[in-house]
Protein backbone atom coordinates (compact mmCIF):
# COMPACT_ATOMS: atom_id res chain seq x y z
CA UNK A 1 0.00 0.00 0.00
CA UNK A 2 1.48 3.61 -0.87
CA UNK A 3 1.46 5.65 2.07
CA UNK A 4 0.30 8.65 2.14
CA UNK A 5 2.98 11.66 1.24
CA UNK A 6 3.44 13.93 4.22
CA UNK A 7 2.48 17.76 3.73
CA UNK A 8 5.75 19.77 4.61
CA UNK A 9 6.76 23.51 5.32
CA UNK A 10 9.82 24.82 5.73
CA UNK A 11 10.24 27.97 8.58
CA UNK A 12 12.73 30.21 7.56
CA UNK A 13 14.16 30.67 3.81
CA UNK A 14 17.83 32.18 4.91
CA UNK A 15 20.51 30.19 3.99
CA UNK A 16 19.98 27.24 5.63
CA UNK A 17 16.55 27.14 5.14
CA UNK A 18 16.31 27.45 1.30
CA UNK A 19 18.14 24.01 1.20
CA UNK A 20 15.61 22.55 3.45
CA UNK A 21 12.95 23.49 1.21
CA UNK A 22 14.94 21.97 -1.29
CA UNK A 23 15.22 18.52 -0.31
CA UNK A 24 11.62 18.66 0.39
CA UNK A 25 10.52 19.32 -3.00
CA UNK A 26 12.48 16.31 -4.26
CA UNK A 27 11.55 13.59 -2.10
CA UNK A 28 8.62 11.03 -3.25
CA UNK A 29 7.00 10.81 0.15
CA UNK A 30 6.85 15.23 0.78
CA UNK A 31 4.65 17.69 -0.51
CA UNK A 32 6.13 20.97 0.32
CA UNK A 33 3.24 23.15 0.60
CA UNK A 34 4.29 26.00 1.80
CA UNK A 35 7.43 28.35 2.53
CA UNK A 36 7.72 30.93 5.22
CA UNK A 37 9.48 34.01 6.23
CA UNK A 38 8.70 37.39 8.04
CA UNK A 39 10.69 38.89 4.96
CA UNK A 40 8.45 38.59 2.08
CA UNK A 41 10.52 39.06 -0.77
CA UNK A 42 12.93 36.20 0.45
CA UNK A 43 9.37 33.63 1.31
CA UNK A 44 8.17 34.34 -2.27
CA UNK A 45 11.77 34.05 -4.09
CA UNK A 46 11.73 30.42 -2.41
CA UNK A 47 8.38 29.60 -2.83
CA UNK A 48 8.09 30.41 -6.98
CA UNK A 49 11.38 28.07 -6.69
CA UNK A 50 9.59 25.15 -6.09
CA UNK A 51 5.71 26.09 -6.81
CA UNK A 52 4.63 26.47 -3.54
CA UNK A 53 2.72 28.87 -1.41
CA UNK A 54 4.72 31.60 0.53
CA UNK A 55 4.22 32.96 3.91
CA UNK A 56 5.02 36.12 6.53
CA UNK A 57 3.13 34.45 9.07
CA UNK A 58 3.46 30.97 9.76
CA UNK A 59 0.29 30.47 12.28
CA UNK A 60 -1.44 30.46 9.03
CA UNK A 61 -0.32 26.53 8.90
CA UNK A 62 -1.19 25.98 12.52
CA UNK A 63 -4.71 24.61 11.77
CA UNK A 64 -3.53 21.07 9.83
CA UNK A 65 -2.12 22.70 6.97
CA UNK A 66 1.05 20.56 7.63
CA UNK A 67 2.16 17.57 9.08
CA UNK A 68 5.87 18.57 9.82
CA UNK A 69 8.26 21.47 9.51
CA UNK A 70 11.89 22.55 9.44
CA UNK A 71 11.93 25.05 12.02
CA UNK A 72 15.47 27.23 10.23
CA UNK A 73 14.60 30.27 12.70
CA UNK A 74 17.32 32.90 14.80
CA UNK A 75 17.92 30.61 18.05
CA UNK A 76 16.07 32.99 19.94
CA UNK A 77 12.60 31.92 18.07
CA UNK A 78 13.12 28.05 18.08
CA UNK A 79 10.93 27.38 21.51
CA UNK A 80 8.00 29.75 20.92
CA UNK A 81 8.15 28.44 16.94
CA UNK A 82 8.43 24.82 17.64
CA UNK A 83 5.88 25.62 20.64
CA UNK A 84 3.46 26.38 18.58
CA UNK A 85 4.00 23.37 16.04
CA UNK A 86 3.73 20.82 18.66
CA UNK A 87 0.79 22.40 20.72
CA UNK A 88 -1.33 21.86 17.13
CA UNK A 89 0.04 18.65 16.93
CA UNK A 90 2.43 19.19 13.79
CA UNK A 91 5.77 17.16 13.70
CA UNK A 92 9.21 19.44 14.26
CA UNK A 93 12.49 19.62 12.90
CA UNK A 94 14.49 22.37 14.61
CA UNK A 95 17.68 23.41 13.31
CA UNK A 96 20.42 23.41 16.26
CA UNK A 97 20.81 24.45 18.86
CA UNK A 98 17.44 22.93 20.08
CA UNK A 99 16.89 26.33 22.16
CA UNK A 100 18.28 29.01 24.14
CA UNK A 101 18.41 27.39 27.03
CA UNK A 102 17.67 24.26 28.80
CA UNK A 103 14.01 24.96 30.60
CA UNK A 104 12.92 25.66 26.79
CA UNK A 105 14.06 21.89 25.47
CA UNK A 106 13.01 20.93 28.23
CA UNK A 107 9.51 22.08 27.32
CA UNK A 108 9.18 21.01 23.80
CA UNK A 109 10.40 17.88 25.02
CA UNK A 110 7.31 17.39 26.79
CA UNK A 111 4.68 18.39 24.60
CA UNK A 112 6.49 15.95 21.88
CA UNK A 113 6.49 12.99 24.66
CA UNK A 114 2.87 13.93 25.34
CA UNK A 115 1.45 14.02 22.01
CA UNK A 116 3.58 11.29 20.52
CA UNK A 117 5.58 13.64 18.06
CA UNK A 118 8.57 13.36 16.37
CA UNK A 119 11.08 16.26 17.80
CA UNK A 120 14.27 16.81 16.10
CA UNK A 121 17.46 18.10 15.83
CA UNK A 122 19.44 19.42 13.28
CA UNK A 123 22.84 18.39 14.35
CA UNK A 124 23.67 18.01 10.77
CA UNK A 125 27.53 16.46 11.47
CA UNK A 126 25.61 12.84 12.96
CA UNK A 127 24.28 12.13 9.35
CA UNK A 128 28.01 12.62 7.68
CA UNK A 129 28.92 9.25 6.26
CA UNK A 130 32.10 9.10 7.81
CA UNK A 131 30.92 9.84 11.22
CA UNK A 132 27.95 7.14 10.41
CA UNK A 133 30.92 4.46 9.48
CA UNK A 134 32.57 4.67 12.63
CA UNK A 135 31.85 1.79 14.94
CA UNK A 136 30.61 2.87 18.10
CA UNK A 137 31.34 -0.87 20.30
CA UNK A 138 34.82 0.57 21.49
CA UNK A 139 34.09 3.38 24.10
CA UNK A 140 36.79 5.78 23.65
CA UNK A 141 39.37 6.55 26.72
CA UNK A 142 40.57 10.25 25.20
CA UNK A 143 39.02 12.43 22.63
CA UNK A 144 40.43 15.22 20.66
CA UNK A 145 38.50 17.66 18.21
CA UNK A 146 39.67 20.13 16.11
CA UNK A 147 36.95 22.34 14.37
CA UNK A 148 38.67 25.23 12.61
CA UNK A 149 36.89 28.10 10.12
CA UNK A 150 37.49 31.34 8.50
CA UNK A 151 35.20 34.17 9.89
CA UNK A 152 31.60 33.94 8.85
CA UNK A 153 29.03 37.27 9.61
CA UNK A 154 26.33 34.81 9.18
CA UNK A 155 26.62 33.25 12.55
CA UNK A 156 28.09 36.07 15.06
CA UNK A 157 24.99 36.64 17.07
CA UNK A 158 26.13 33.01 19.54
CA UNK A 159 29.66 32.37 20.73
CA UNK A 160 31.78 29.87 18.71
CA UNK A 161 30.76 27.07 20.95
CA UNK A 162 27.12 27.51 19.94
CA UNK A 163 28.06 28.09 16.92
CA UNK A 164 30.57 25.66 16.38
CA UNK A 165 32.06 23.48 18.81
CA UNK A 166 28.11 22.23 19.67
CA UNK A 167 28.66 19.70 16.74
CA UNK A 168 31.52 17.63 18.28
CA UNK A 169 29.74 18.50 21.92
CA UNK A 170 26.66 16.18 20.51
CA UNK A 171 29.02 13.85 18.88
CA UNK A 172 30.97 13.16 21.96
CA UNK A 173 28.42 13.19 24.40
CA UNK A 174 26.80 10.09 22.01
CA UNK A 175 29.98 8.56 21.45
CA UNK A 176 30.85 8.74 25.45
CA UNK A 177 27.37 7.91 26.75
CA UNK A 178 28.05 8.94 30.21
CA UNK A 179 28.10 12.15 32.17
CA UNK A 180 29.88 14.84 32.57
CA UNK A 181 31.16 15.67 35.31
CA UNK A 182 33.71 18.50 34.98
CA UNK A 183 34.34 20.82 32.60
CA UNK A 184 37.10 23.43 32.30
CA UNK A 185 37.30 26.33 29.59
CA UNK A 186 39.09 29.19 27.95
CA UNK A 187 38.98 31.13 25.20
CA UNK A 188 38.61 34.72 24.00
CA UNK A 189 36.42 37.44 21.69
CA UNK A 190 38.58 38.94 18.82
CA UNK A 191 36.37 40.03 16.07
CA UNK A 192 32.90 39.72 17.49
CA UNK A 193 31.52 40.37 21.12
CA UNK A 194 31.27 36.79 21.52
CA UNK A 195 34.44 34.03 22.10
CA UNK A 196 36.04 33.09 18.25
CA UNK A 197 38.36 30.84 19.64
CA UNK A 198 37.68 27.98 22.51
CA UNK A 199 39.09 25.16 23.92
CA UNK A 200 37.17 23.21 26.80
CA UNK A 201 38.16 19.91 28.25
CA UNK A 202 35.16 17.56 29.59
CA UNK A 203 35.68 14.76 31.88
CA UNK A 204 33.23 12.04 32.08
CA UNK A 205 32.09 10.20 34.55
CA UNK A 206 33.53 6.80 32.80
CA UNK A 207 36.93 8.39 32.71
CA UNK A 208 36.53 9.54 29.69
CA UNK A 209 38.42 13.25 28.49
CA UNK A 210 37.49 14.77 25.44
CA UNK A 211 39.55 18.05 24.40
CA UNK A 212 37.47 20.32 22.09
CA UNK A 213 38.83 23.07 20.20
CA UNK A 214 36.56 25.69 17.99
CA UNK A 215 37.72 28.42 16.33
CA UNK A 216 35.64 30.59 13.49
CA UNK A 217 39.09 33.01 12.76
CA UNK A 218 41.33 30.70 11.71
CA UNK A 219 42.66 31.10 7.90
CA UNK A 220 42.08 27.15 7.24
CA UNK A 221 38.80 24.69 7.19
CA UNK A 222 39.43 21.92 9.66
CA UNK A 223 37.24 19.48 11.15
CA UNK A 224 38.64 16.44 12.67
CA UNK A 225 38.16 14.39 15.60
CA UNK A 226 40.37 11.68 17.03
CA UNK A 227 39.39 8.66 19.19
CA UNK A 228 41.77 6.59 21.50
CA UNK A 229 40.25 3.23 22.09
CA UNK A 230 41.58 0.60 24.56
CA UNK A 231 42.61 -1.30 20.98
CA UNK A 232 42.36 0.89 18.71
CA UNK A 233 43.19 4.73 17.79
CA UNK A 234 40.30 6.40 15.03
CA UNK A 235 40.84 9.60 12.96
CA UNK A 236 37.92 11.07 11.45
CA UNK A 237 38.07 13.56 8.86
CA UNK A 238 34.53 15.10 8.41
CA UNK A 239 35.82 17.74 5.85
CA UNK A 240 37.01 15.09 3.45
CA UNK A 241 34.47 12.28 4.72
CA UNK A 242 38.02 9.92 5.44
CA UNK A 243 37.64 7.34 8.35
CA UNK A 244 41.30 5.91 9.22
CA UNK A 245 41.30 3.02 12.14
CA UNK A 246 44.52 2.22 13.42
CA UNK A 247 44.33 -0.78 16.22
CA UNK A 248 46.32 -3.72 17.59
CA UNK A 249 47.08 -6.57 15.46
CA UNK A 250 47.84 -10.43 16.02
CA UNK A 251 51.44 -10.28 14.95
CA UNK A 252 54.53 -8.22 16.84
CA UNK A 253 56.44 -5.87 15.28
CA UNK A 254 58.89 -6.01 18.10
CA UNK A 255 58.79 -8.84 20.71
CA UNK A 256 55.64 -8.50 23.44
CA UNK A 257 54.78 -5.22 21.14
CA UNK A 258 51.75 -5.87 18.74
CA UNK A 259 52.00 -4.57 15.63
CA UNK A 260 49.49 -1.90 14.18
CA UNK A 261 47.04 -2.53 11.29
CA UNK A 262 45.77 0.71 9.31
CA UNK A 263 42.29 0.54 7.13
CA UNK A 264 41.60 3.96 5.85
CA UNK A 265 37.71 4.37 4.37
CA UNK A 266 37.28 7.49 1.96
CA UNK A 267 33.41 7.74 1.68
CA UNK A 268 31.62 9.51 -1.60
CA UNK A 269 30.43 13.05 -1.24
CA UNK A 270 27.40 12.48 0.37
CA UNK A 271 23.97 14.97 1.07
CA UNK A 272 23.97 14.57 5.24
CA UNK A 273 21.08 17.45 5.00
CA UNK A 274 19.00 15.00 2.42
CA UNK A 275 19.63 12.29 4.81
CA UNK A 276 18.96 14.05 7.69
CA UNK A 277 15.49 15.35 6.66
CA UNK A 278 14.80 12.03 5.09
CA UNK A 279 15.43 10.23 8.32
CA UNK A 280 12.89 12.89 9.73
CA UNK A 281 10.68 11.73 7.46
CA UNK A 282 11.01 8.00 8.59
CA UNK A 283 10.69 8.59 12.32
CA UNK A 284 7.39 10.40 11.56
CA UNK A 285 6.56 7.09 9.11
CA UNK A 286 7.60 4.69 11.01
CA UNK A 287 8.00 6.05 14.67
CA UNK A 288 10.95 5.66 15.35
CA UNK A 289 13.15 7.29 17.46
CA UNK A 290 15.39 10.16 15.36
CA UNK A 291 18.83 9.78 15.91
CA UNK A 292 19.24 13.44 17.16
CA UNK A 293 16.51 13.66 19.49
CA UNK A 294 15.17 16.31 21.63
CA UNK A 295 16.72 14.90 24.41
CA UNK A 296 20.31 14.98 22.27
CA UNK A 297 19.92 18.01 21.57
CA UNK A 298 19.15 19.20 25.06
CA UNK A 299 22.34 17.52 26.64
CA UNK A 300 24.55 18.98 23.85
CA UNK A 301 22.51 22.40 25.00
CA UNK A 302 23.19 21.87 28.50
CA UNK A 303 27.03 21.37 28.12
CA UNK A 304 27.67 24.13 25.79
CA UNK A 305 26.00 26.32 28.68
CA UNK A 306 28.14 25.47 30.75
CA UNK A 307 31.05 26.03 28.41
CA UNK A 308 29.78 29.59 27.45
CA UNK A 309 29.32 29.95 30.77
CA UNK A 310 33.07 29.10 32.24
CA UNK A 311 33.92 31.45 29.21
CA UNK A 312 31.75 34.66 30.23
CA UNK A 313 29.58 34.04 27.89
CA UNK A 314 25.69 34.80 27.66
Amino acid sequence: MQMKKLKCAVIGTGYLGKFHAQKYAGLADCELMAVVDVNEAAAVSVAETYGVQALTDYHALLDGAVDAVSIVVPTTLHYQVAKDFLDAGIHVLVEKPITVTVAEADGLIAIARERQLVLQVGHLERFNPAVLGLDKDEKPLFIESHRLSPFNPRANDVSVVLDLMIHDIDIILALVDSEVERIDASGTAVLTQGTDIANARLLFKNGCVANVTASRISMKLERKMRLFRPSSYVAVDFQNRVLTKHRTGAKEMFPGIPEIETEESVFESGDALLEEIKHFVNCIQTGAKPLVSGEAGRRALETAIRITGLLGDK
